[in-house]
C-alpha cells in the first residue's frame, strides 16, 4: 500500500525546479480587483506563489510599473537573504476575444520574462508560444477532462483543476474524481483548486494526487488584500452555505457569496440565468466582481483576517501537525 508520504513523494517528481523550495505547497490563486501588488509580494515573501490577474492594472499602461516593483522587491528580498523561500509569481492572462488586451498585456509579461502565466477560458496556444520562448511555464485552468485534454494539446506545462466549491468561476466535478481521470493520462503538474483553507486540505490535495493546493478565498482575509474590511468581514461570518452558484453576473458560472447579492437587491433563490454570448470583462466585469463579491465554500475555514504571513505560518503549522496525525 503506497503511504501518504510515498504518494506526496512521487508527486514531487513532476514539480518544475522553481516550485521544489516554497515553504508549503500553495499556489495563490489570481483574484480579479483584489490581488494587487501588496498581496503577491506578500505571498511570495510568504514562500508560496503570489498571482494577480493582468486585467486588474487599469490603465493598461500601469501594467509595466507592477511587474517591475513586483520583480524588483523580489529580487531584492533574495538577496537580504540568501536562505528564505522567495517563491516565483504568476500572472494570470485571460484567453477570450473579450479580453482586447491580451496582446499588450502578454508582449509585457515577455518582457518581463514572469516566471509562471496562469491561463483561463480558452486553450492558450499562442500564449504558450511566447511564455515557451523565454523559458516560463504556462498552467491552464479547467474544469472537465475534456478541457485538460485541449490544453495539453497546446503544450500547457501544467493543468490548473477548478473542481466544486472554489471561489469565482468554478466547475461542478468533485475533485476526487477530476484527479483521478485526469491522472490516467497525465503525470504532470496538477494544481487542485475548490473549498480549501487549512494545511490539511493542503496534505489530503497531495495524498489524492496533486501537487499544489490553489487558494484563492483565504487570501481575501488578509490585511494585503485589495478588498473592503466589510468584503472581509463577510468571509469570517459565512458559511459554505452562504455560498450561491450563479452564471448571471459574467455568463460563466461561479461562486458568490450570498450576502453580496441580497446587497444588490436580488433574490439569490431566484436568479436568472444568463446570457453567455454576451461576456464581458470590460468595466461592467469589474463592477460584477465589486458589487457581487466572489467566495468560494473554503470560507467554512476562515475565522479571521490575518497577514499572509501568518495565514501561511498557521497553514504551515496545520500541514505539519496532519502529517504526523496520519
Amino acid at each position: 500500500m503506497t503511504s501518504v508520504s510515498q504518494a506526496t513523494s512521487n508527486a514531487s517528481n513532476a514539480v518544475p525546479e522553481i516550485l521544489k523550495n516554497l515553504s508549503i505547497p500553495v499556489i495563490g490563486a489570481p483574484l480579479f480587483i483584489i490581488s494587487q501588488p501588496d498581496l503577491v509580494i506578500a505571498q511570495c515573501k510568504a514562500g508560496i506563489v503570489g498571482s494577480f490577474p493582468a486585467l486588474n492594472a487599469r490603465p493598461k499602461e500601469i501594467l509595466d510599473e507592477w511587474l517591475t516593483r513586483i520583480t524588483s522587491e523580489l529580487k531584492q528580498a533574495k538577496l537580504d537573504d540568501p536562505s528564505a523561500n522567495i517563491a516565483p509569481f504568476a500572472v494570470n492572462q485571460i484567453v477570450h476575444t473579450s479580453n482586447d488586451r491580451l496582446v499588450h498585456d502578454l508582449t509585457l509579461c515577455v518582457k518581463h520574462q514572469v516566471p509562471i502565466i496562469i491561463t483561463s477560458l480558452r486553450a492558450p496556444g499562442e500564449v504558450v508560444q511566447a511564455v515557451h520562448s523565454y523559458g516560463g511555464l504556462v498552467f491552464h485552468d479547467v474544469i472537465s477532462v475534456r478541457h485538460a485534454q485541449k490544453a495539453l494539446e497546446m503544450g500547457v506545462d501544467g493543468l490548473i483543476l477548478v473542481c466544486a466549491g472554489a471561489g469565482g468561476h468554478a466547475g461542478l466535478m468533485s475533485p476526487f474524481a477530476l484527479v483521478t481521470e485526469i491522472r490516467k493520462f497525465y503525470n504532470g503538474p496538477l494544481i487542485l483548486s475548490g473549498a480549501m483553507s487549512r494545511g490539511e486540505h493542503v496534505l489530503a490535495a497531495q495524498a489524492m494526487g496533486a501537487n499544489f493546493a490553489y487558494m484563492g478565498t483565504r487570501f481575501i482575509a488578509s490585511s494585503e488584500a485589495f478588498a473592503s474590511q466589510e468584503y472581509k468581514d463577510s468571509l469570517v461570518q459565512s458559511h459554505a452555505g452562504d455560498i450561491i452558484y450563479s452564471n448571471l453576473f459574467t455568463g460563466i458560472h461561479g461562486n458568490y457569496l450570498k450576502s453580496s447579492v441580497i446587497a444588490a437587491g436580488l433574490d439569490p433563490e431566484n436568479l436568472p440565468e444568463a446570457d453567455k454570448t454576451k461576456m464581458d470583462f470590460g468595466s461592467a466585469h469589474a463592477k460584477a466582481w465589486k458589487d457581487i463579491w466572489g467566495a468560494g465554500q473554503s470560507v467554512s475555514g476562515i475565522d479571521e483576517v490575518m497577514a499572509v504571513q501568518d495565514i501561511v505560518n498557521k497553514m504551515k503549522l496545520e500541514y505539519a501537525q496532519a502529517k504526523q496525525a496520519l
